[in-house]
């Protein structure tokens, strides 16, 4: 196996398993890494993932750039012209789609929380895997580098690197890093925000393990709903936002038992046990009578129901 998942405690570790060829992704990787992040959104138990590579040297080193022996000049030329006016079903700017159908299929965004415990180079594929997929990074302090990769190649890149880097970091760290394709160590990662942590090596997958496992202990649907509001409505009108972010409070207060509990837990002053359940649908309210009516309105203007 190139890619490996495992699962316990409601945490999925997604490992690229791929050391001796610097973890990157060819095509066994990437459809195998395709299936693990499908396989950790789909499974109800996993409340958070953390990603990682193998060994202590490369998270992910990017795509496999060699070329398939038995195909010719003339199809490679052809192909590539014909994807980019007839591109496949399936597929978002020339990558196939999984999980998420608006990013390729072995960098998605799913609506969970996911860690990257960077342990290595995350150069090319390997650095938007890490911009587009992670939303909590921890990097290793003697081994971690980020490279862009593809500049210096000649290409702006096919991949969503530059587009989502640009709107992560100060405008001058990001067009350093693009312009020059200079790679990025640990600290300077940390100073620049494009980390949140640098830890040393022996411990970057526990300090990964207790951040996940105190987010496994938060209500996952609220914690779900979150990350997608993030994400899907950080660049409309901040009252939009508002007004999108309150329809989605009101649906977790009303369609979730994860509220109840933890309103209760708090008067109780216990721990919550979150579940995520969800509330079956119920008989609808009875006609109130003017008197009733009154009083709904008196509470609802005094906000203290």
């Amino acid at each position: 196996m190139a890619t490996l998942i495992e699962k316990r405690n409601h945490i999925a570790y997604i490992t690229i398993d791929n050391p001796q060829r610097a973890n990157v992704l060819d095509r066994e990787t990437s459809d195998q890494l395709a299936a693990a992040w499908k396989e950790a959104w789909e499974d109800h138990d996993v409340r958070v993932v953390i990603i990682t590579g193998a060994g202590d040297r490369h998270f992910c080193a990017g795509h496999d750039l060699g070329r398939s022996a038995d195909v010719t000049e003339e199809e490679r030329e052809f192909l590539s012209l014909e994807r980019f006016f007839w591109p496949l079903s399936g597929t978002a700017n020339g990558a196939p789609t999984g999980v998420d159908p608006r990013m390729g299929d072995h960098y998605p965004q799913i609506w969970k929380p996911v860690i990257g415990a960077i342990n290595g180079w995350a150069a090319g594929a390997g650095f938007y895997l890490t911009l587009v997929s992670t939303d909590i990074r921890l990097a290793c302090a003697e081994h971690a580098r980020f490279k862009y990769a593809l500049l210096s190649q000649g290409w702006v890149g096919a991949g969503p690197g530059a587009t989502h880097l640009i709107r992560q970091l100060r405008y001058a760290d990001a067009m350093r890093i693009l312009l020059t394709d200079e790679p990025v160590d640990a600290s300077e990662a940390l100073r620049i925000g494009l980390v949140n942590e640098v830890v040393p090596h022996d411990r970057l997958m526990s300090r990964a393990d207790e951040i996940a496992g105190n987010i496994a202990k938060l209500p996952p649907v609220a914690v779900r709903m979150m990350k997608e509001f993030l994400i899907r409505f950080r660049d409309v009108p901040a009252e939009t936002a508002w007004q999108v972010q309150w329809l989605m409070n009101n649906l977790l207060m009303q369609g979730t038992t994860d509220s109840a509990e933890g309103r209760a837990a708090f008067i109780e002053k216990r721990p919550p046990n979150f579940t995520g359940g969800l509330r079956r649908r119920g008989e609808r309210f009875p006609e109130f009578s003017p008197e009733q009516r009154r009083r709904l309105d008196e509470l609802r203007r005094a906000g203290q129901w």
